[in-house]
């Protein structure tokens, strides 16, 4: 009996959306027990961007889903300069951490689709289900009736939207979400290591010049070492791509302190670089409505900030499986508290990073010239910006990771 033949009430999980969110949702929910179905509008998912980094605690769930995480990504300790190179911070280790996870450093950089095709090998055969392009669901209050385009549909005991920044699940829950241009476009790119063989493999950098954000990481793709790099720039919402994207990067970076010029010239532009527009939607309350929860983009878009967007719905899926273990799902006040456990485990922790994301977003690229010739001088001359990352980016990381003691290896 296949994955999808198992369909019992009770145990009905149905999943529109098969990005990391939706397949991480799976995998928890599968491993406690669950009967899953995932459907996927395209003929196979397709992970977007080029390379990502995810934290200790995103590595620690994925192993407790049963990915051999040795090799898996690039270690790489994260600095933070102008774009001349003066250092301004770097990215602390909390030991702690290390030692409860059995997993040193914070940050490891690998190809976005390298770590989604791990994940989706570990879903049994049947539960992705593909060209199934979701159009709208019906809650009867004991059960969820999903429609497609084309007609057909099917039957869950909960259904849960990760169907991305403009998902159709989270539009007929919530409403419309309001969805705004944060003014920022990302050029995602990666190139071979060995096309830069003097850098060191085990450290990242984080630079910005007035308004502009070049930046690159060691990563891992297909088992080789590589480096991810990027560039966050501001610009209207609707501005057209440059005809020659290559003269259009390098000319952002001609100032800049090497390394990051050099990216361009050992970069192939035809398939290694990804231009991203960002989008955010206000914070919400709830996630939840009824039998139905979303996680993921469809209900917080994290612009490039956080740094943590694939890794924040892989952790959303992580924290559904938990706070529904157990639970009857033909018992709606049981769902009803399992969706309540899971909000208030990361609906204000969620809703913390995106909104300070933003925030910094809008201090490095958007603040007038005047008040940015004082902003470079205090990151520069002061601590400031690293009591700004202990306290905002990273405290309740750290404190998250410490409570995930299921996870950890003492």
């Amino acid at each position: 009996m296949t994955a999808s033949e198992n369909w019992r009430p009770g145990r009905r999980v149905a999943i529109v959306g098969a990005g990391p969110g939706g397949v991480s949702a799976g995998l928890a929910l599968l491993k406690r027990g669950f009967d899953v179905r995932i459907y996927e509008r395209n003929p196979a998912p397709k992970p977007l961007g080029g390379a990502v980094l995810l934290s200790v605690p995103v590595l620690a769930v994925l192993r407790d889903y049963g990915i051999d995480i040795n090799d898996f990504g690039s270690f790489t300790v994260t600095e933070f300069r102008n774009h001349k190179g003066k250092l301004r911070a770097r990215l602390p280790f909390n030991s702690l951490i290390e030692q409860s996870f059995g997993i040193k450093g914070w940050h490891y950089g690998m190809l976005r689709s390298n770590a989604f095709a791990k994940m989706m090998a570990l879903l049994p055969i049947g539960t992705l289900i593909s060209n199934r392009d979701f159009e709208r669901y019906e809650d009867t209050g004991s059960d969820v009736t999903l429609h497609f385009k084309g007609g057909g549909g099917d039957q869950a005991d909960i259904l849960i939207g990760a169907d991305g920044v403009r998902s159709k699940v989270s539009v007929q829950a919530f409403g419309k979400p309001d969805l705004f241009h944060v003014g920022l476009r990302v050029w995602l790119a990666w190139c071979d290591a060995d096309k830069v063989p003097d850098l060191p493999r085990d450290k990242g950098n984080i630079t910005h010049s007035r308004r502009i954000q070049a930046s690159y990481f060691p990563m891992l793709y297909d088992g080789k070492p590589g480096f991810e790099w990027w560039i966050v720039e501001p610009v209207a919402e609707h501005t057209p791509e440059p005809t020659c994207v290559k003269s259009h990067v390098q000319g952002l970076l001609a100032n800049w302190a090497q390394p990051l010029p050099r990216f361009p010239e050992v970069t192939d532009f035809d398939r290694q670089i990804f231009c991203w527009d960002i989008y955010n939607r206000p914070s919400l309350s709830s996630w939840s409505s009824g039998r139905v929860v979303c996680l993921g983009d469809a209900v917080h878009p994290v612009s490039p900030y956080a740094a943590y967007g694939m890794g924040m719905a892989i952790e959303d899926g992580y924290f559904l499986g938990r706070a529904l273990a157990g639970v009857d799902l033909t018992d709606s006040n049981a769902v009803q508290q399992g969706f309540a456990g899971f909000e208030q485990d990361r609906v204000a922790y969620v809703n913390h990073h995106v909104e300070f994301a933003r925030k910094l977003g809008n201090v490095f690229h958007q603040m007038p010239a005047p008040l940015a010739v004082v902003r470079d001088w205090v990151f520069d001359c002061t601590p400031l910006l690293s009591r700004m990352i202990g306290k905002d980016y990273l405290a309740d990381q750290e404190a998250m990771s410490l409570s995930l003691k299921e996870l950890h290896v003492r």
